[in-house]
C-alpha cells in the first residue's frame, strides 16, 4: 500500500492529517512509528485508533519510508536513524522471546542492557541497504539485519572484557561486566551469538537455501578465519608484543578479519537475500570489505585524534595495538583512508543511482566523528 495509492486509506482522517504534515515530519514520523514505547506518548499517532490500526499504519509509512514512487526521500542520517529504530524494535521483540522462552532474568537483562544501548547499527543499514538494491522490501530485510547485530553486540561484549580491551564504557554507558560482572557478561555475548543463528535459521522467512547460504556467510565472517581471528591477532599485538614490528600487511590482514569480515557480510547477506546475480553479489562483498577497513582505520584515528565525550568510549587506549598510525604515522592512515573510500565507490558503479545511499556510507564512515 502506498501514500500515491491510498485507495480506502483517503476516507481516513488521520491518514489525510499525516500527509499534510509533509516530507520532512513525514520522515521524523516514519523513524519514530517504528518502535512503539510501553508507554504510549500522548500525541495523535498514539492516541489514533486500536492496536491493529495502529500497525496497519505502522506498516503504511514504513512502506513510504523507502518507496521512491512518491518523489522523495531520506536523507542519508534520517535513513540511518530509521534503520537504528527499526532493528532496535526487531531485537528487542527478538530478547522478549528469549525471556518468554524461560532464559533466566540476570541474563535477558544483560543481553538487552548490551543490546537496546543505540548506537549506529551500520552492519544492519548496509545489509537493507544492499538488499534494497534487489527490491527487498526494509520490513523483510530487517530480520537479517538484526541477526547480524546480535554477532555484533556478541563481539562488544567480549571485547570490553578485563582479559581483552579491558573498557569500561561503551556507547556512553557502562559495559556489561561493569554493569553486571564478568561471567554474566561471557554468558550474555554467549547467548547473542548462539541467539543469532536460531535467527537467520528460522526466522527469516526465504526459503531453506537462502537461510542455509546466510547462516554460512555469517559463520564464516564471524568464526576463526574472520572476526575473532582478527581479535586474536589484535591481543597478541596488546598482551604479547606479536609480532614485535607489525608492518603494513599484518595491520590489513587484522583489519580485514577484525572488522571488515563482518561489514562484508553485511552485505554479503543483502545481496544473499535479494538473490543477487554472482558478479553483483562479488561487486558488493568487495565493497563491504573496502567500506571495513576504512571503518577501522577511521576507528584507529578516532582513538589518536577523537574525544572520549563525543565517541561515547575510552580514548588513546590503542598505543600498544596494531594499527597503521603506529606502523607509519597518521599521515600514510588517511592516505589509505582515502584510497580505500574511493576503491569502495568504484565498486558501486554497475549499480547507479540505486546505490546512492552505499555510498553516502562511505563518506560518513571517512568523516564521522564516533
Amino acid at each position: 500500500m502506498s501514500f500515491c495509492r491510498l485507495g480506502a486509506w483517503s476516507t481516513h482522517a488521520f491518514v489525510r492529517r499525516l500527509l499534510r504534515l509533509g516530507r520532512s515530519m513525514l520522515a521524523s514520523i516514519a523513524c519514530s512509528v517504528v518502535h512503539e514505547p510501553a508507554n504510549p506518548r500522548p500525541d495523535f499517532w498514539y492516541s489514533y485508533g486500536n492496536v491493529k490500526k495502529r500497525a496497519e499504519l505502522r506498516r503504511l509509512v514504513l512502506f513510504e519510508a523507502t518507496n521512491p514512487e512518491c518523489g522523495w526521500s531520506m536523507g542519508f542520517n534520517q535513513r540511518l536513524n530509521f534503520t537504528a529504530q527499526l532493528v532496535e524494535s526487531r531485537l528487542s521483540g527478538l530478547l522478549d522471546g528469549v525471556g518468554r522462552a524461560g532464559a533466566p532474568e540476570r541474563l535477558v537483562a544483560a543481553m538487552r542492557h548490551a543490546t537496546l544501548a543505540g548506537g549506529k547499527r551500520l552492519r544492519p543499514f548496509l545489509l537493507i541497504e544492499t538488499a534494497s538494491l534487489f527490491d527487498v522490501p526494509t520490513e523483510s530485510a530487517a530480520t537479517a539485519a538484526a541477526a547480524i547485530e546480535l554477532v555484533h553486540c556478541y563481539s562488544l561484549i567480549h571485547d570490553d572484557l578485563p582479559a581483552m580491551d579491558n573498557d569500561d564504557l561503551r556507547r556512553g554507558r557502562p559495559t556489561v561486566h561493569k554493569a553486571f560482572d564478568e561471567w554474566t557478561a561471557i554468558l550474555a555475548g554467549d547467548a547473542l551469538l548462539t541467539l543469532a543463528f536460531e535467527v537467520l535459521a528460522g526466522g527469516v522467512p526465504t526459503g531453506p537455501a537462502v537461510n542455509l547460504a546466510m547462516v554460512a556467510s555469517l559463520a564464516r565472517a564471524a568464526g576463526a578465519a574472520g572476526m575473532v581471528g582478527g581479535q586474536c591477532l589484535d591481543l597478541e599485538a596488546d598482551k604479547l608484543g606479536l609480532p614485535p614490528r607489525p608492518d603494513a600487511a599484518h595491520v590489513a590482514r587484522l583489519q580485514a578479519m577484525k572488522t571488515a569480515a563482518l561489514i562484508r557480510c553485511a552485505c554479503e547477506l543483502g545481496a544473499i537475500l535479494g538473490q543477487a546475480r554472482p558478479e553483483e553479489q562479488r561487486a558488493l562483498e568487495t565493497y563491504g570489505a573496502r567500506l571495513g577497513v576504512a571503518f577501522q582505520i577511521a576507528d584507529d584515528l578516532l582513538d589518536v585524534e577523537g574525544a572520549a565525550t563525543v565517541m561515547g568510549k575510552a580514548a588513546r587506549k590503542d598505543a600498544a595495538k596494531a594499527t597503521l598510525n603506529a606502523v607509519g604515522g597518521i599521515g600514510l592512515a588517511k592516505e589509505r583512508l582515502a584510497e580505500l573510500a574511493a576503491d569502495a565507490v568504484a565498486c558501486l558503479a554497475r549499480f547507479g543511482d540505486k546505490a546512492d545511499v552505499l555510498r553516502d556510507a562511505i563518506a560518513f564512515t571517512v568523516e564521522r566523528e564516533r
